[in-house]
C-alpha cells in the first residue's frame, strides 16, 4: 500500500487519551490521512463537522477517534444502567457492521460497550444486548426506530451523534426516519455531532444545518472527483459483445478480486449465472438477498475463495473490502456520481487499482455526463471481435411464484409507523 495520501499530522501528537492510542495503535495507524487531520483537530475541541470525502480515506476512524475521546473525557455513574451515549446512523446494514467493526479496535481498551442494530436477522439477539445496556448504538434507521419505540434504550443521554454517507441516506429514502431520531436527541449545542458525506449537497447541508451546532465544513481534494491511482478505461461493445467480452476480460485479470457493477439486480443474477456456466465462480448480491448469505458473500470475497462480486449501486456503498484489484462498469450507471463510488471500491487508501467500464449501447448516453463530472476523458481501449471467447449460455433460472413479503431496503426491522419510506431509485 503506498504512504502518500498520509499527511504530515502523527496520531500521537493528538491530545487523545492513552486507553484511544493504544487502540490506534492496534490498528496499525501512524499517520493521519487528509480528512482526518482536518476534522480531528476541530472535533477534539468539541466543534461539530461536517465532512466530505473520497471513500476509503478513513473517515470512519476520524469520527470514531473524536468520539471516543468525547466519551472518556466524562465518567458516568457505574452504577446507572448504561443508555446509549453515541448514536451512529448509516444507510446500509453492510456499513454499519464496518463502522462497529472498526470502533471495536479502536476502543478496545476503552471498556466501552458497543452494540448494533440492523435488519434482516438476529432481532431477538440485538435486542437482549441492547436491553443489557450499551455506549455505543450504531445502526439503520428502520430497527433502531422500532426499538426505540419499544422503549428498549432512550436517546436522551446521547453525547455525540453520527451520520455517515448522508447523501445515501437521501438515495434510500430514510430522510423522514432520520429527522425522527434526531428530534429525540438532546439539543445539538449539548451533543457533538459529525456528519460525513461523499458529496456534501444543498440537502445534505439543509440536515447538518437543521440538527448540528453551527459545524465546520471540510472538503478534501474538491478539485479530484475521482481517485488518482484508478487507472480507468473504456471499452464500446456492441449489446452482442458484451457479455463474450466481460467473461474474457475477468480471464486475463486472474486472481485478483473483482467487483462488478450493473444497474438492474435482474441483470446481477444474469451475470452471475453467465459467469459460472463459464467456469468463473461470482456471485450477485442485492438489497433482498438474506443478511447471512450477504456476510457470507462478502466474507468469502475478502478471504479470496469468492474471486467475482456482482452488484448494483446499493452495494458500491458502504461496503469495505481491501485490496479490490478491478472494478468492471458492465452497465454504465446512469447517475456520474455513482460512477465515483463505483470506481472507488478500489485503489482505497492509496493503493493502485483498475476500473474498466462497457459503454454499450443500452447506456452509453450516460457518459458525456460522466466524462464531463469527472472532468476529464476516460482513454478508450479496444478489442477484435474475433477474439471474444465463445461462451456457454446458462440454463434458465425457475420462475418464482409471484406474491409473498416484500423485501426492506437498507435494513429496517419491523414495521414501524414512524414515517413512511419511499422505495429507492434504483434497483
Amino acid at each position: 500500500m503506498s504512504e502518500n495520501h498520509l499527511s504530515d499530522l502523527r496520531f500521537d501528537s493528538l491530545p487523545l487519551d492513552e486507553r484511544i492510542q493504544a487502540g490506534i495503535r492496534d490498528a496499525g495507524f501512524e499517520f493521519c490521512t487528509p480528512i482526518q487531520a482536518d476534522t480531528l483537530p476541530i472535533a477534539l475541541k468539541g466543534h461539530d463537522v461536517a465532512g466530505q470525502a473520497q471513500t476509503g480515506t478513513g473517515k470512519t476512524a476520524a469520527f470514531l477517534i473524536a468520539a471516543f475521546q468525547r466519551l472518556l473525557s466524562v465518567e458516568r455513574d457505574p452504577d446507572r444502567k448504561r443508555q446509549p451515549r453515541l448514536f451512529a446512523l448509516a444507510p446500509t446494514r453492510e456499513l454499519a457492521i464496518q463502522i462497529a467493526n472498526d470502533a471495536e479496535v479502536i476502543g478496545k481498551h476503552t471498556g466501552l460497550k458497543i452494540a448494533l442494530a440492523y435488519g434482516g436477522t438476529d432481532y431477538e439477539k440485538q435486542r437482549r444486548t441492547l436491553e443489557g445496556g450499551v455506549d455505543l448504538l450504531i445502526g439503520t434507521p428502520g430497527r433502531i426506530i422500532d426499538y426505540f419505540k419499544q422503549g428498549v434504550f432512550k436517546l436522551d443521554q446521547v453525547e455525540v451523534a453520527i451520520l455517515d454517507e448522508a447523501d445515501r441516506m437521501f438515495d434510500l429514502g430514510f430522510i423522514k426516519d432520520i429527522r425522527y431520531l434526531l428530534r429525540r436527541l438532546p439539543d445539538p449545542d449539548k451533543r457533538l455531532n459529525m456528519l460525513f458525506s461523499a458529496t456534501l449537497s444543498q440537502r445534505v447541508m439543509e440536515l447538518a444545518y437543521e440538527h448540528m451546532n453551527e459545524p465546520e465544513l471540510i472538503r478534501i481534494e474538491p478539485d479530484k472527483v475521482t481517485a488518482d491511482r484508478v487507472r480507468q478505461a473504456i471499452f464500446y461493445p456492441s449489446n452482442e459483445d458484451k457479455m463474450p467480452l466481460l467473461i474474457g476480460l475477468v480471464r486475463e485479470m486472474g486472481d485478483g478480486r473483482i467487483m462488478i457493477f450493473v444497474n438492474m439486480k435482474r441483470e446481477a443474477e444474469r451475470v452471475q449465472d453467465f459467469l459460472e456456466a463459464n467456469g468463473i465462480h461470482a456471485k450477485a448480491i442485492s438489497g433482498d438477498v438474506p443478511q447471512k448469505k450477504r456476510l457470507r458473500m462478502l466474507m468469502d470475497f475478502q478471504a479470496g475463495t469468492l474471486p467475482v462480486l456482482i452488484g448494483t449501486d446499493v452495494a458500491s456503498r458502504g461496503l469495505h473490502v481491501p485490496d479490490v484489484h478491478y472494478v468492471i462498469n458492465y452497465d454504465l450507471p446512469q447517475d456520474a456520481e455513482d460512477y465515483v463510488h463505483r470506481i472507488g471500491r478500489t485503489a482505497r487508501a492509496g493503493a493502485s487499482g483498475d476500473a474498466i467500464s462497457l459503454g454499450c449501447e443500452t447506456y452509453v448516453i450516460t457518459m458525456p455526463e460522466i466524462e464531463k463530472y469527472i472532468g476529464h476523458k476516460i482513454p478508450v481501449a479496444s478489442y477484435n471481435p474475433e477474439d471474444l471467447p465463445e461462451i456457454i449460455k446458462p440454463k434458465p433460472r425457475p420462475r418464482k411464484p409471484r406474491g409473498g413479503p416484500r423485501g426492506r431496503s437498507g435494513g429496517g426491522g419491523k414495521p414501524h409507523s414512524g414515517s413512511r419510506r419511499r422505495p429507492p431509485r434504483k434497483s
